[in-house]
């Protein structure tokens, strides 16, 4: 008897300029413009497999485990009915291929980061979902052309379609077809761009994007300047800075932008408050090592940005992040050693060789665990299909492993 499935991975995308706010909620459809930088799968990802078969009553998913109600007309329902219609599209073109697209699926997915706090898991979720349903269904579809139904799951999903840096064009259209992600660079095109990500909180945060950008939009005369002044001239920015690989306007850019989503969301009444004392705090180390680096002569080599939740990204080149790190785990002690995945220290983890002037009573060293995580990351790539067998979640029966 033949099965029907596939799995696939996607992965964490993190905007530089961000993407606040809706002006049709049903579609997505976004109020401006973002640009985001894909990390590696090879630490963090979402995997799902997909699985089609005929004795199956219902269209079921489990996240992490956990059965997620597919509601009707909800947005895990969207996706999946989206992508039958396309495989029927293809049934139609090409009448020798099995007729799938009526069959109920069984869809077990996983993360391995925590979800909801702050990492883009819904982002990496949503685009694991369709590139699965895209491999099981054999779809000749563009990233960009499944970037339309993964935005309509989470809007930053359609960004995780693809690898390096990725833009997503908020278009014009009342029907969302000219609202798609593009890719402005490969990885290749920048592989020395790496990712520091502190975790300050793996808590499922206070305030949801879905609502808090919506009351956004609803009292907040900043995000209207943003959204006509600022950010439509800060995309073009950005993307000159990736084209020409120049990080001091990059890194500007981004910490400005990030800056400015926290602003708005101050802005909002009531207002939304994302980043706590921990988050302000890597701000002011980051912000006077970069002084310290340009008043010794050189340019600025850290860039922080905070989605919406508390945990900081720090972008950087390659050869700074030895540095960058040590002075992290000085400031915001871990409650464990750290794990050094790429073996950055071959002995002590104390601060060393920080730019000349660099002010260290900047703040005070926090108590161990206000940071209780470092992941240190880079550019990626974008969805993966895996061929393997033993990647499967579902067993044999099409119900999810482990459960």
């Amino acid at each position: 008897m033949t099965v029907y499935q596939a799995t696939a991975t996607a992965p964490v995308n993190i905007a530089c300029i961000k993407y606040w706010g809706k002006r049709d909620t049903k579609l997505i459809l976004p109020t401006n413009s973002s640009l985001s930088v894909t990390l590696d799968q090879d630490d963090l990802k979402s995997q799902t497999t997909s699985r089609a078969d005929g004795s199956f009553e219902r269209d079921r998913l489990w996240l992490n485990g956990k059965e997620d109600e597919i509601k009707p007309g909800g947005r895990l329902e969207t996706c999946i009915s989206e992508m039958k219609r396309l495989r029927a599209e293809y049934e139609d073109a090409n009448p020798n291929e099995p007729k799938i697209s009526g069959f109920k699926v069984h869809i077990s997915s996983r993360n391995n980061f925590p979800t909801a706090a702050g990492l883009a898991s819904s982002a990496s979720g949503f685009a694991a979902l369709v590139s699965s349903l895209a491999a099981l269904y054999h779809l000749p579809s563009s990233p960009s052309q499944l970037s339309l139904i993964s935005r309509q799951g989470s809007g930053s999903a359609c960004r995780s379609l693809f690898g390096g840096f990725v833009a997503w064009e908020m278009g014009t259209k009342t029907d969302g077809t000219d609202s798609y992600a593009i890719q402005v660079a490969t990885r290749d095109h920048w592989p020395e761009m790496h990712a520091i990500i502190c975790v300050v909180s793996d808590a499922k945060k206070g305030t949801s994007s879905t609502a808090g950008m919506q009351t956004t939009v609803e009292t907040s005369s900043l995000l209207v300047h943003r959204i006509r002044e600022v950010v439509p001239e800060r995309m073009k920015e950005i993307t000159k800075a990736i084209k020409e690989r120049d990080f001091e306007l990059f890194g500007t850019i981004t910490m400005r932008d990030s800056n400015q989503f926290h602003a708005v969301a101050l802005d909002t009444f009531p207002p939304i408050f994302y980043m706590n004392d921990t988050s302000r705090a890597i701000v002011q180390v980051i912000t006077e090592y970069n002084r310290a680096c340009v008043a010794s002569g050189g340019k600025i080599k850290a860039a922080y940005t905070f989605d919406a939740g508390p945990n900081a990204v720090i972008y950087t080149l390659e050869e700074n992040v030895k540095e960058i790190v040590s002075m992290l785990l000085h400031y915001f002690p871990l409650p464990q050693a750290y794990e050094d995945p790429t073996k950055l220290f071959t002995g002590a983890t104390s601060v060393s060789s920080l730019p000349l002037g660099f002010n260290e009573g900047v703040v005070k060293v926090a108590a161990p665990g206000s940071v209780s995580r470092l992941i240190h990351t880079r550019v990626g790539d974008g969805p993966r299909v895996l061929k393997e067998e033993k990647e499967s979640l579902l067993d044999s029966a099409g119900m999810p492993i482990g459960v």
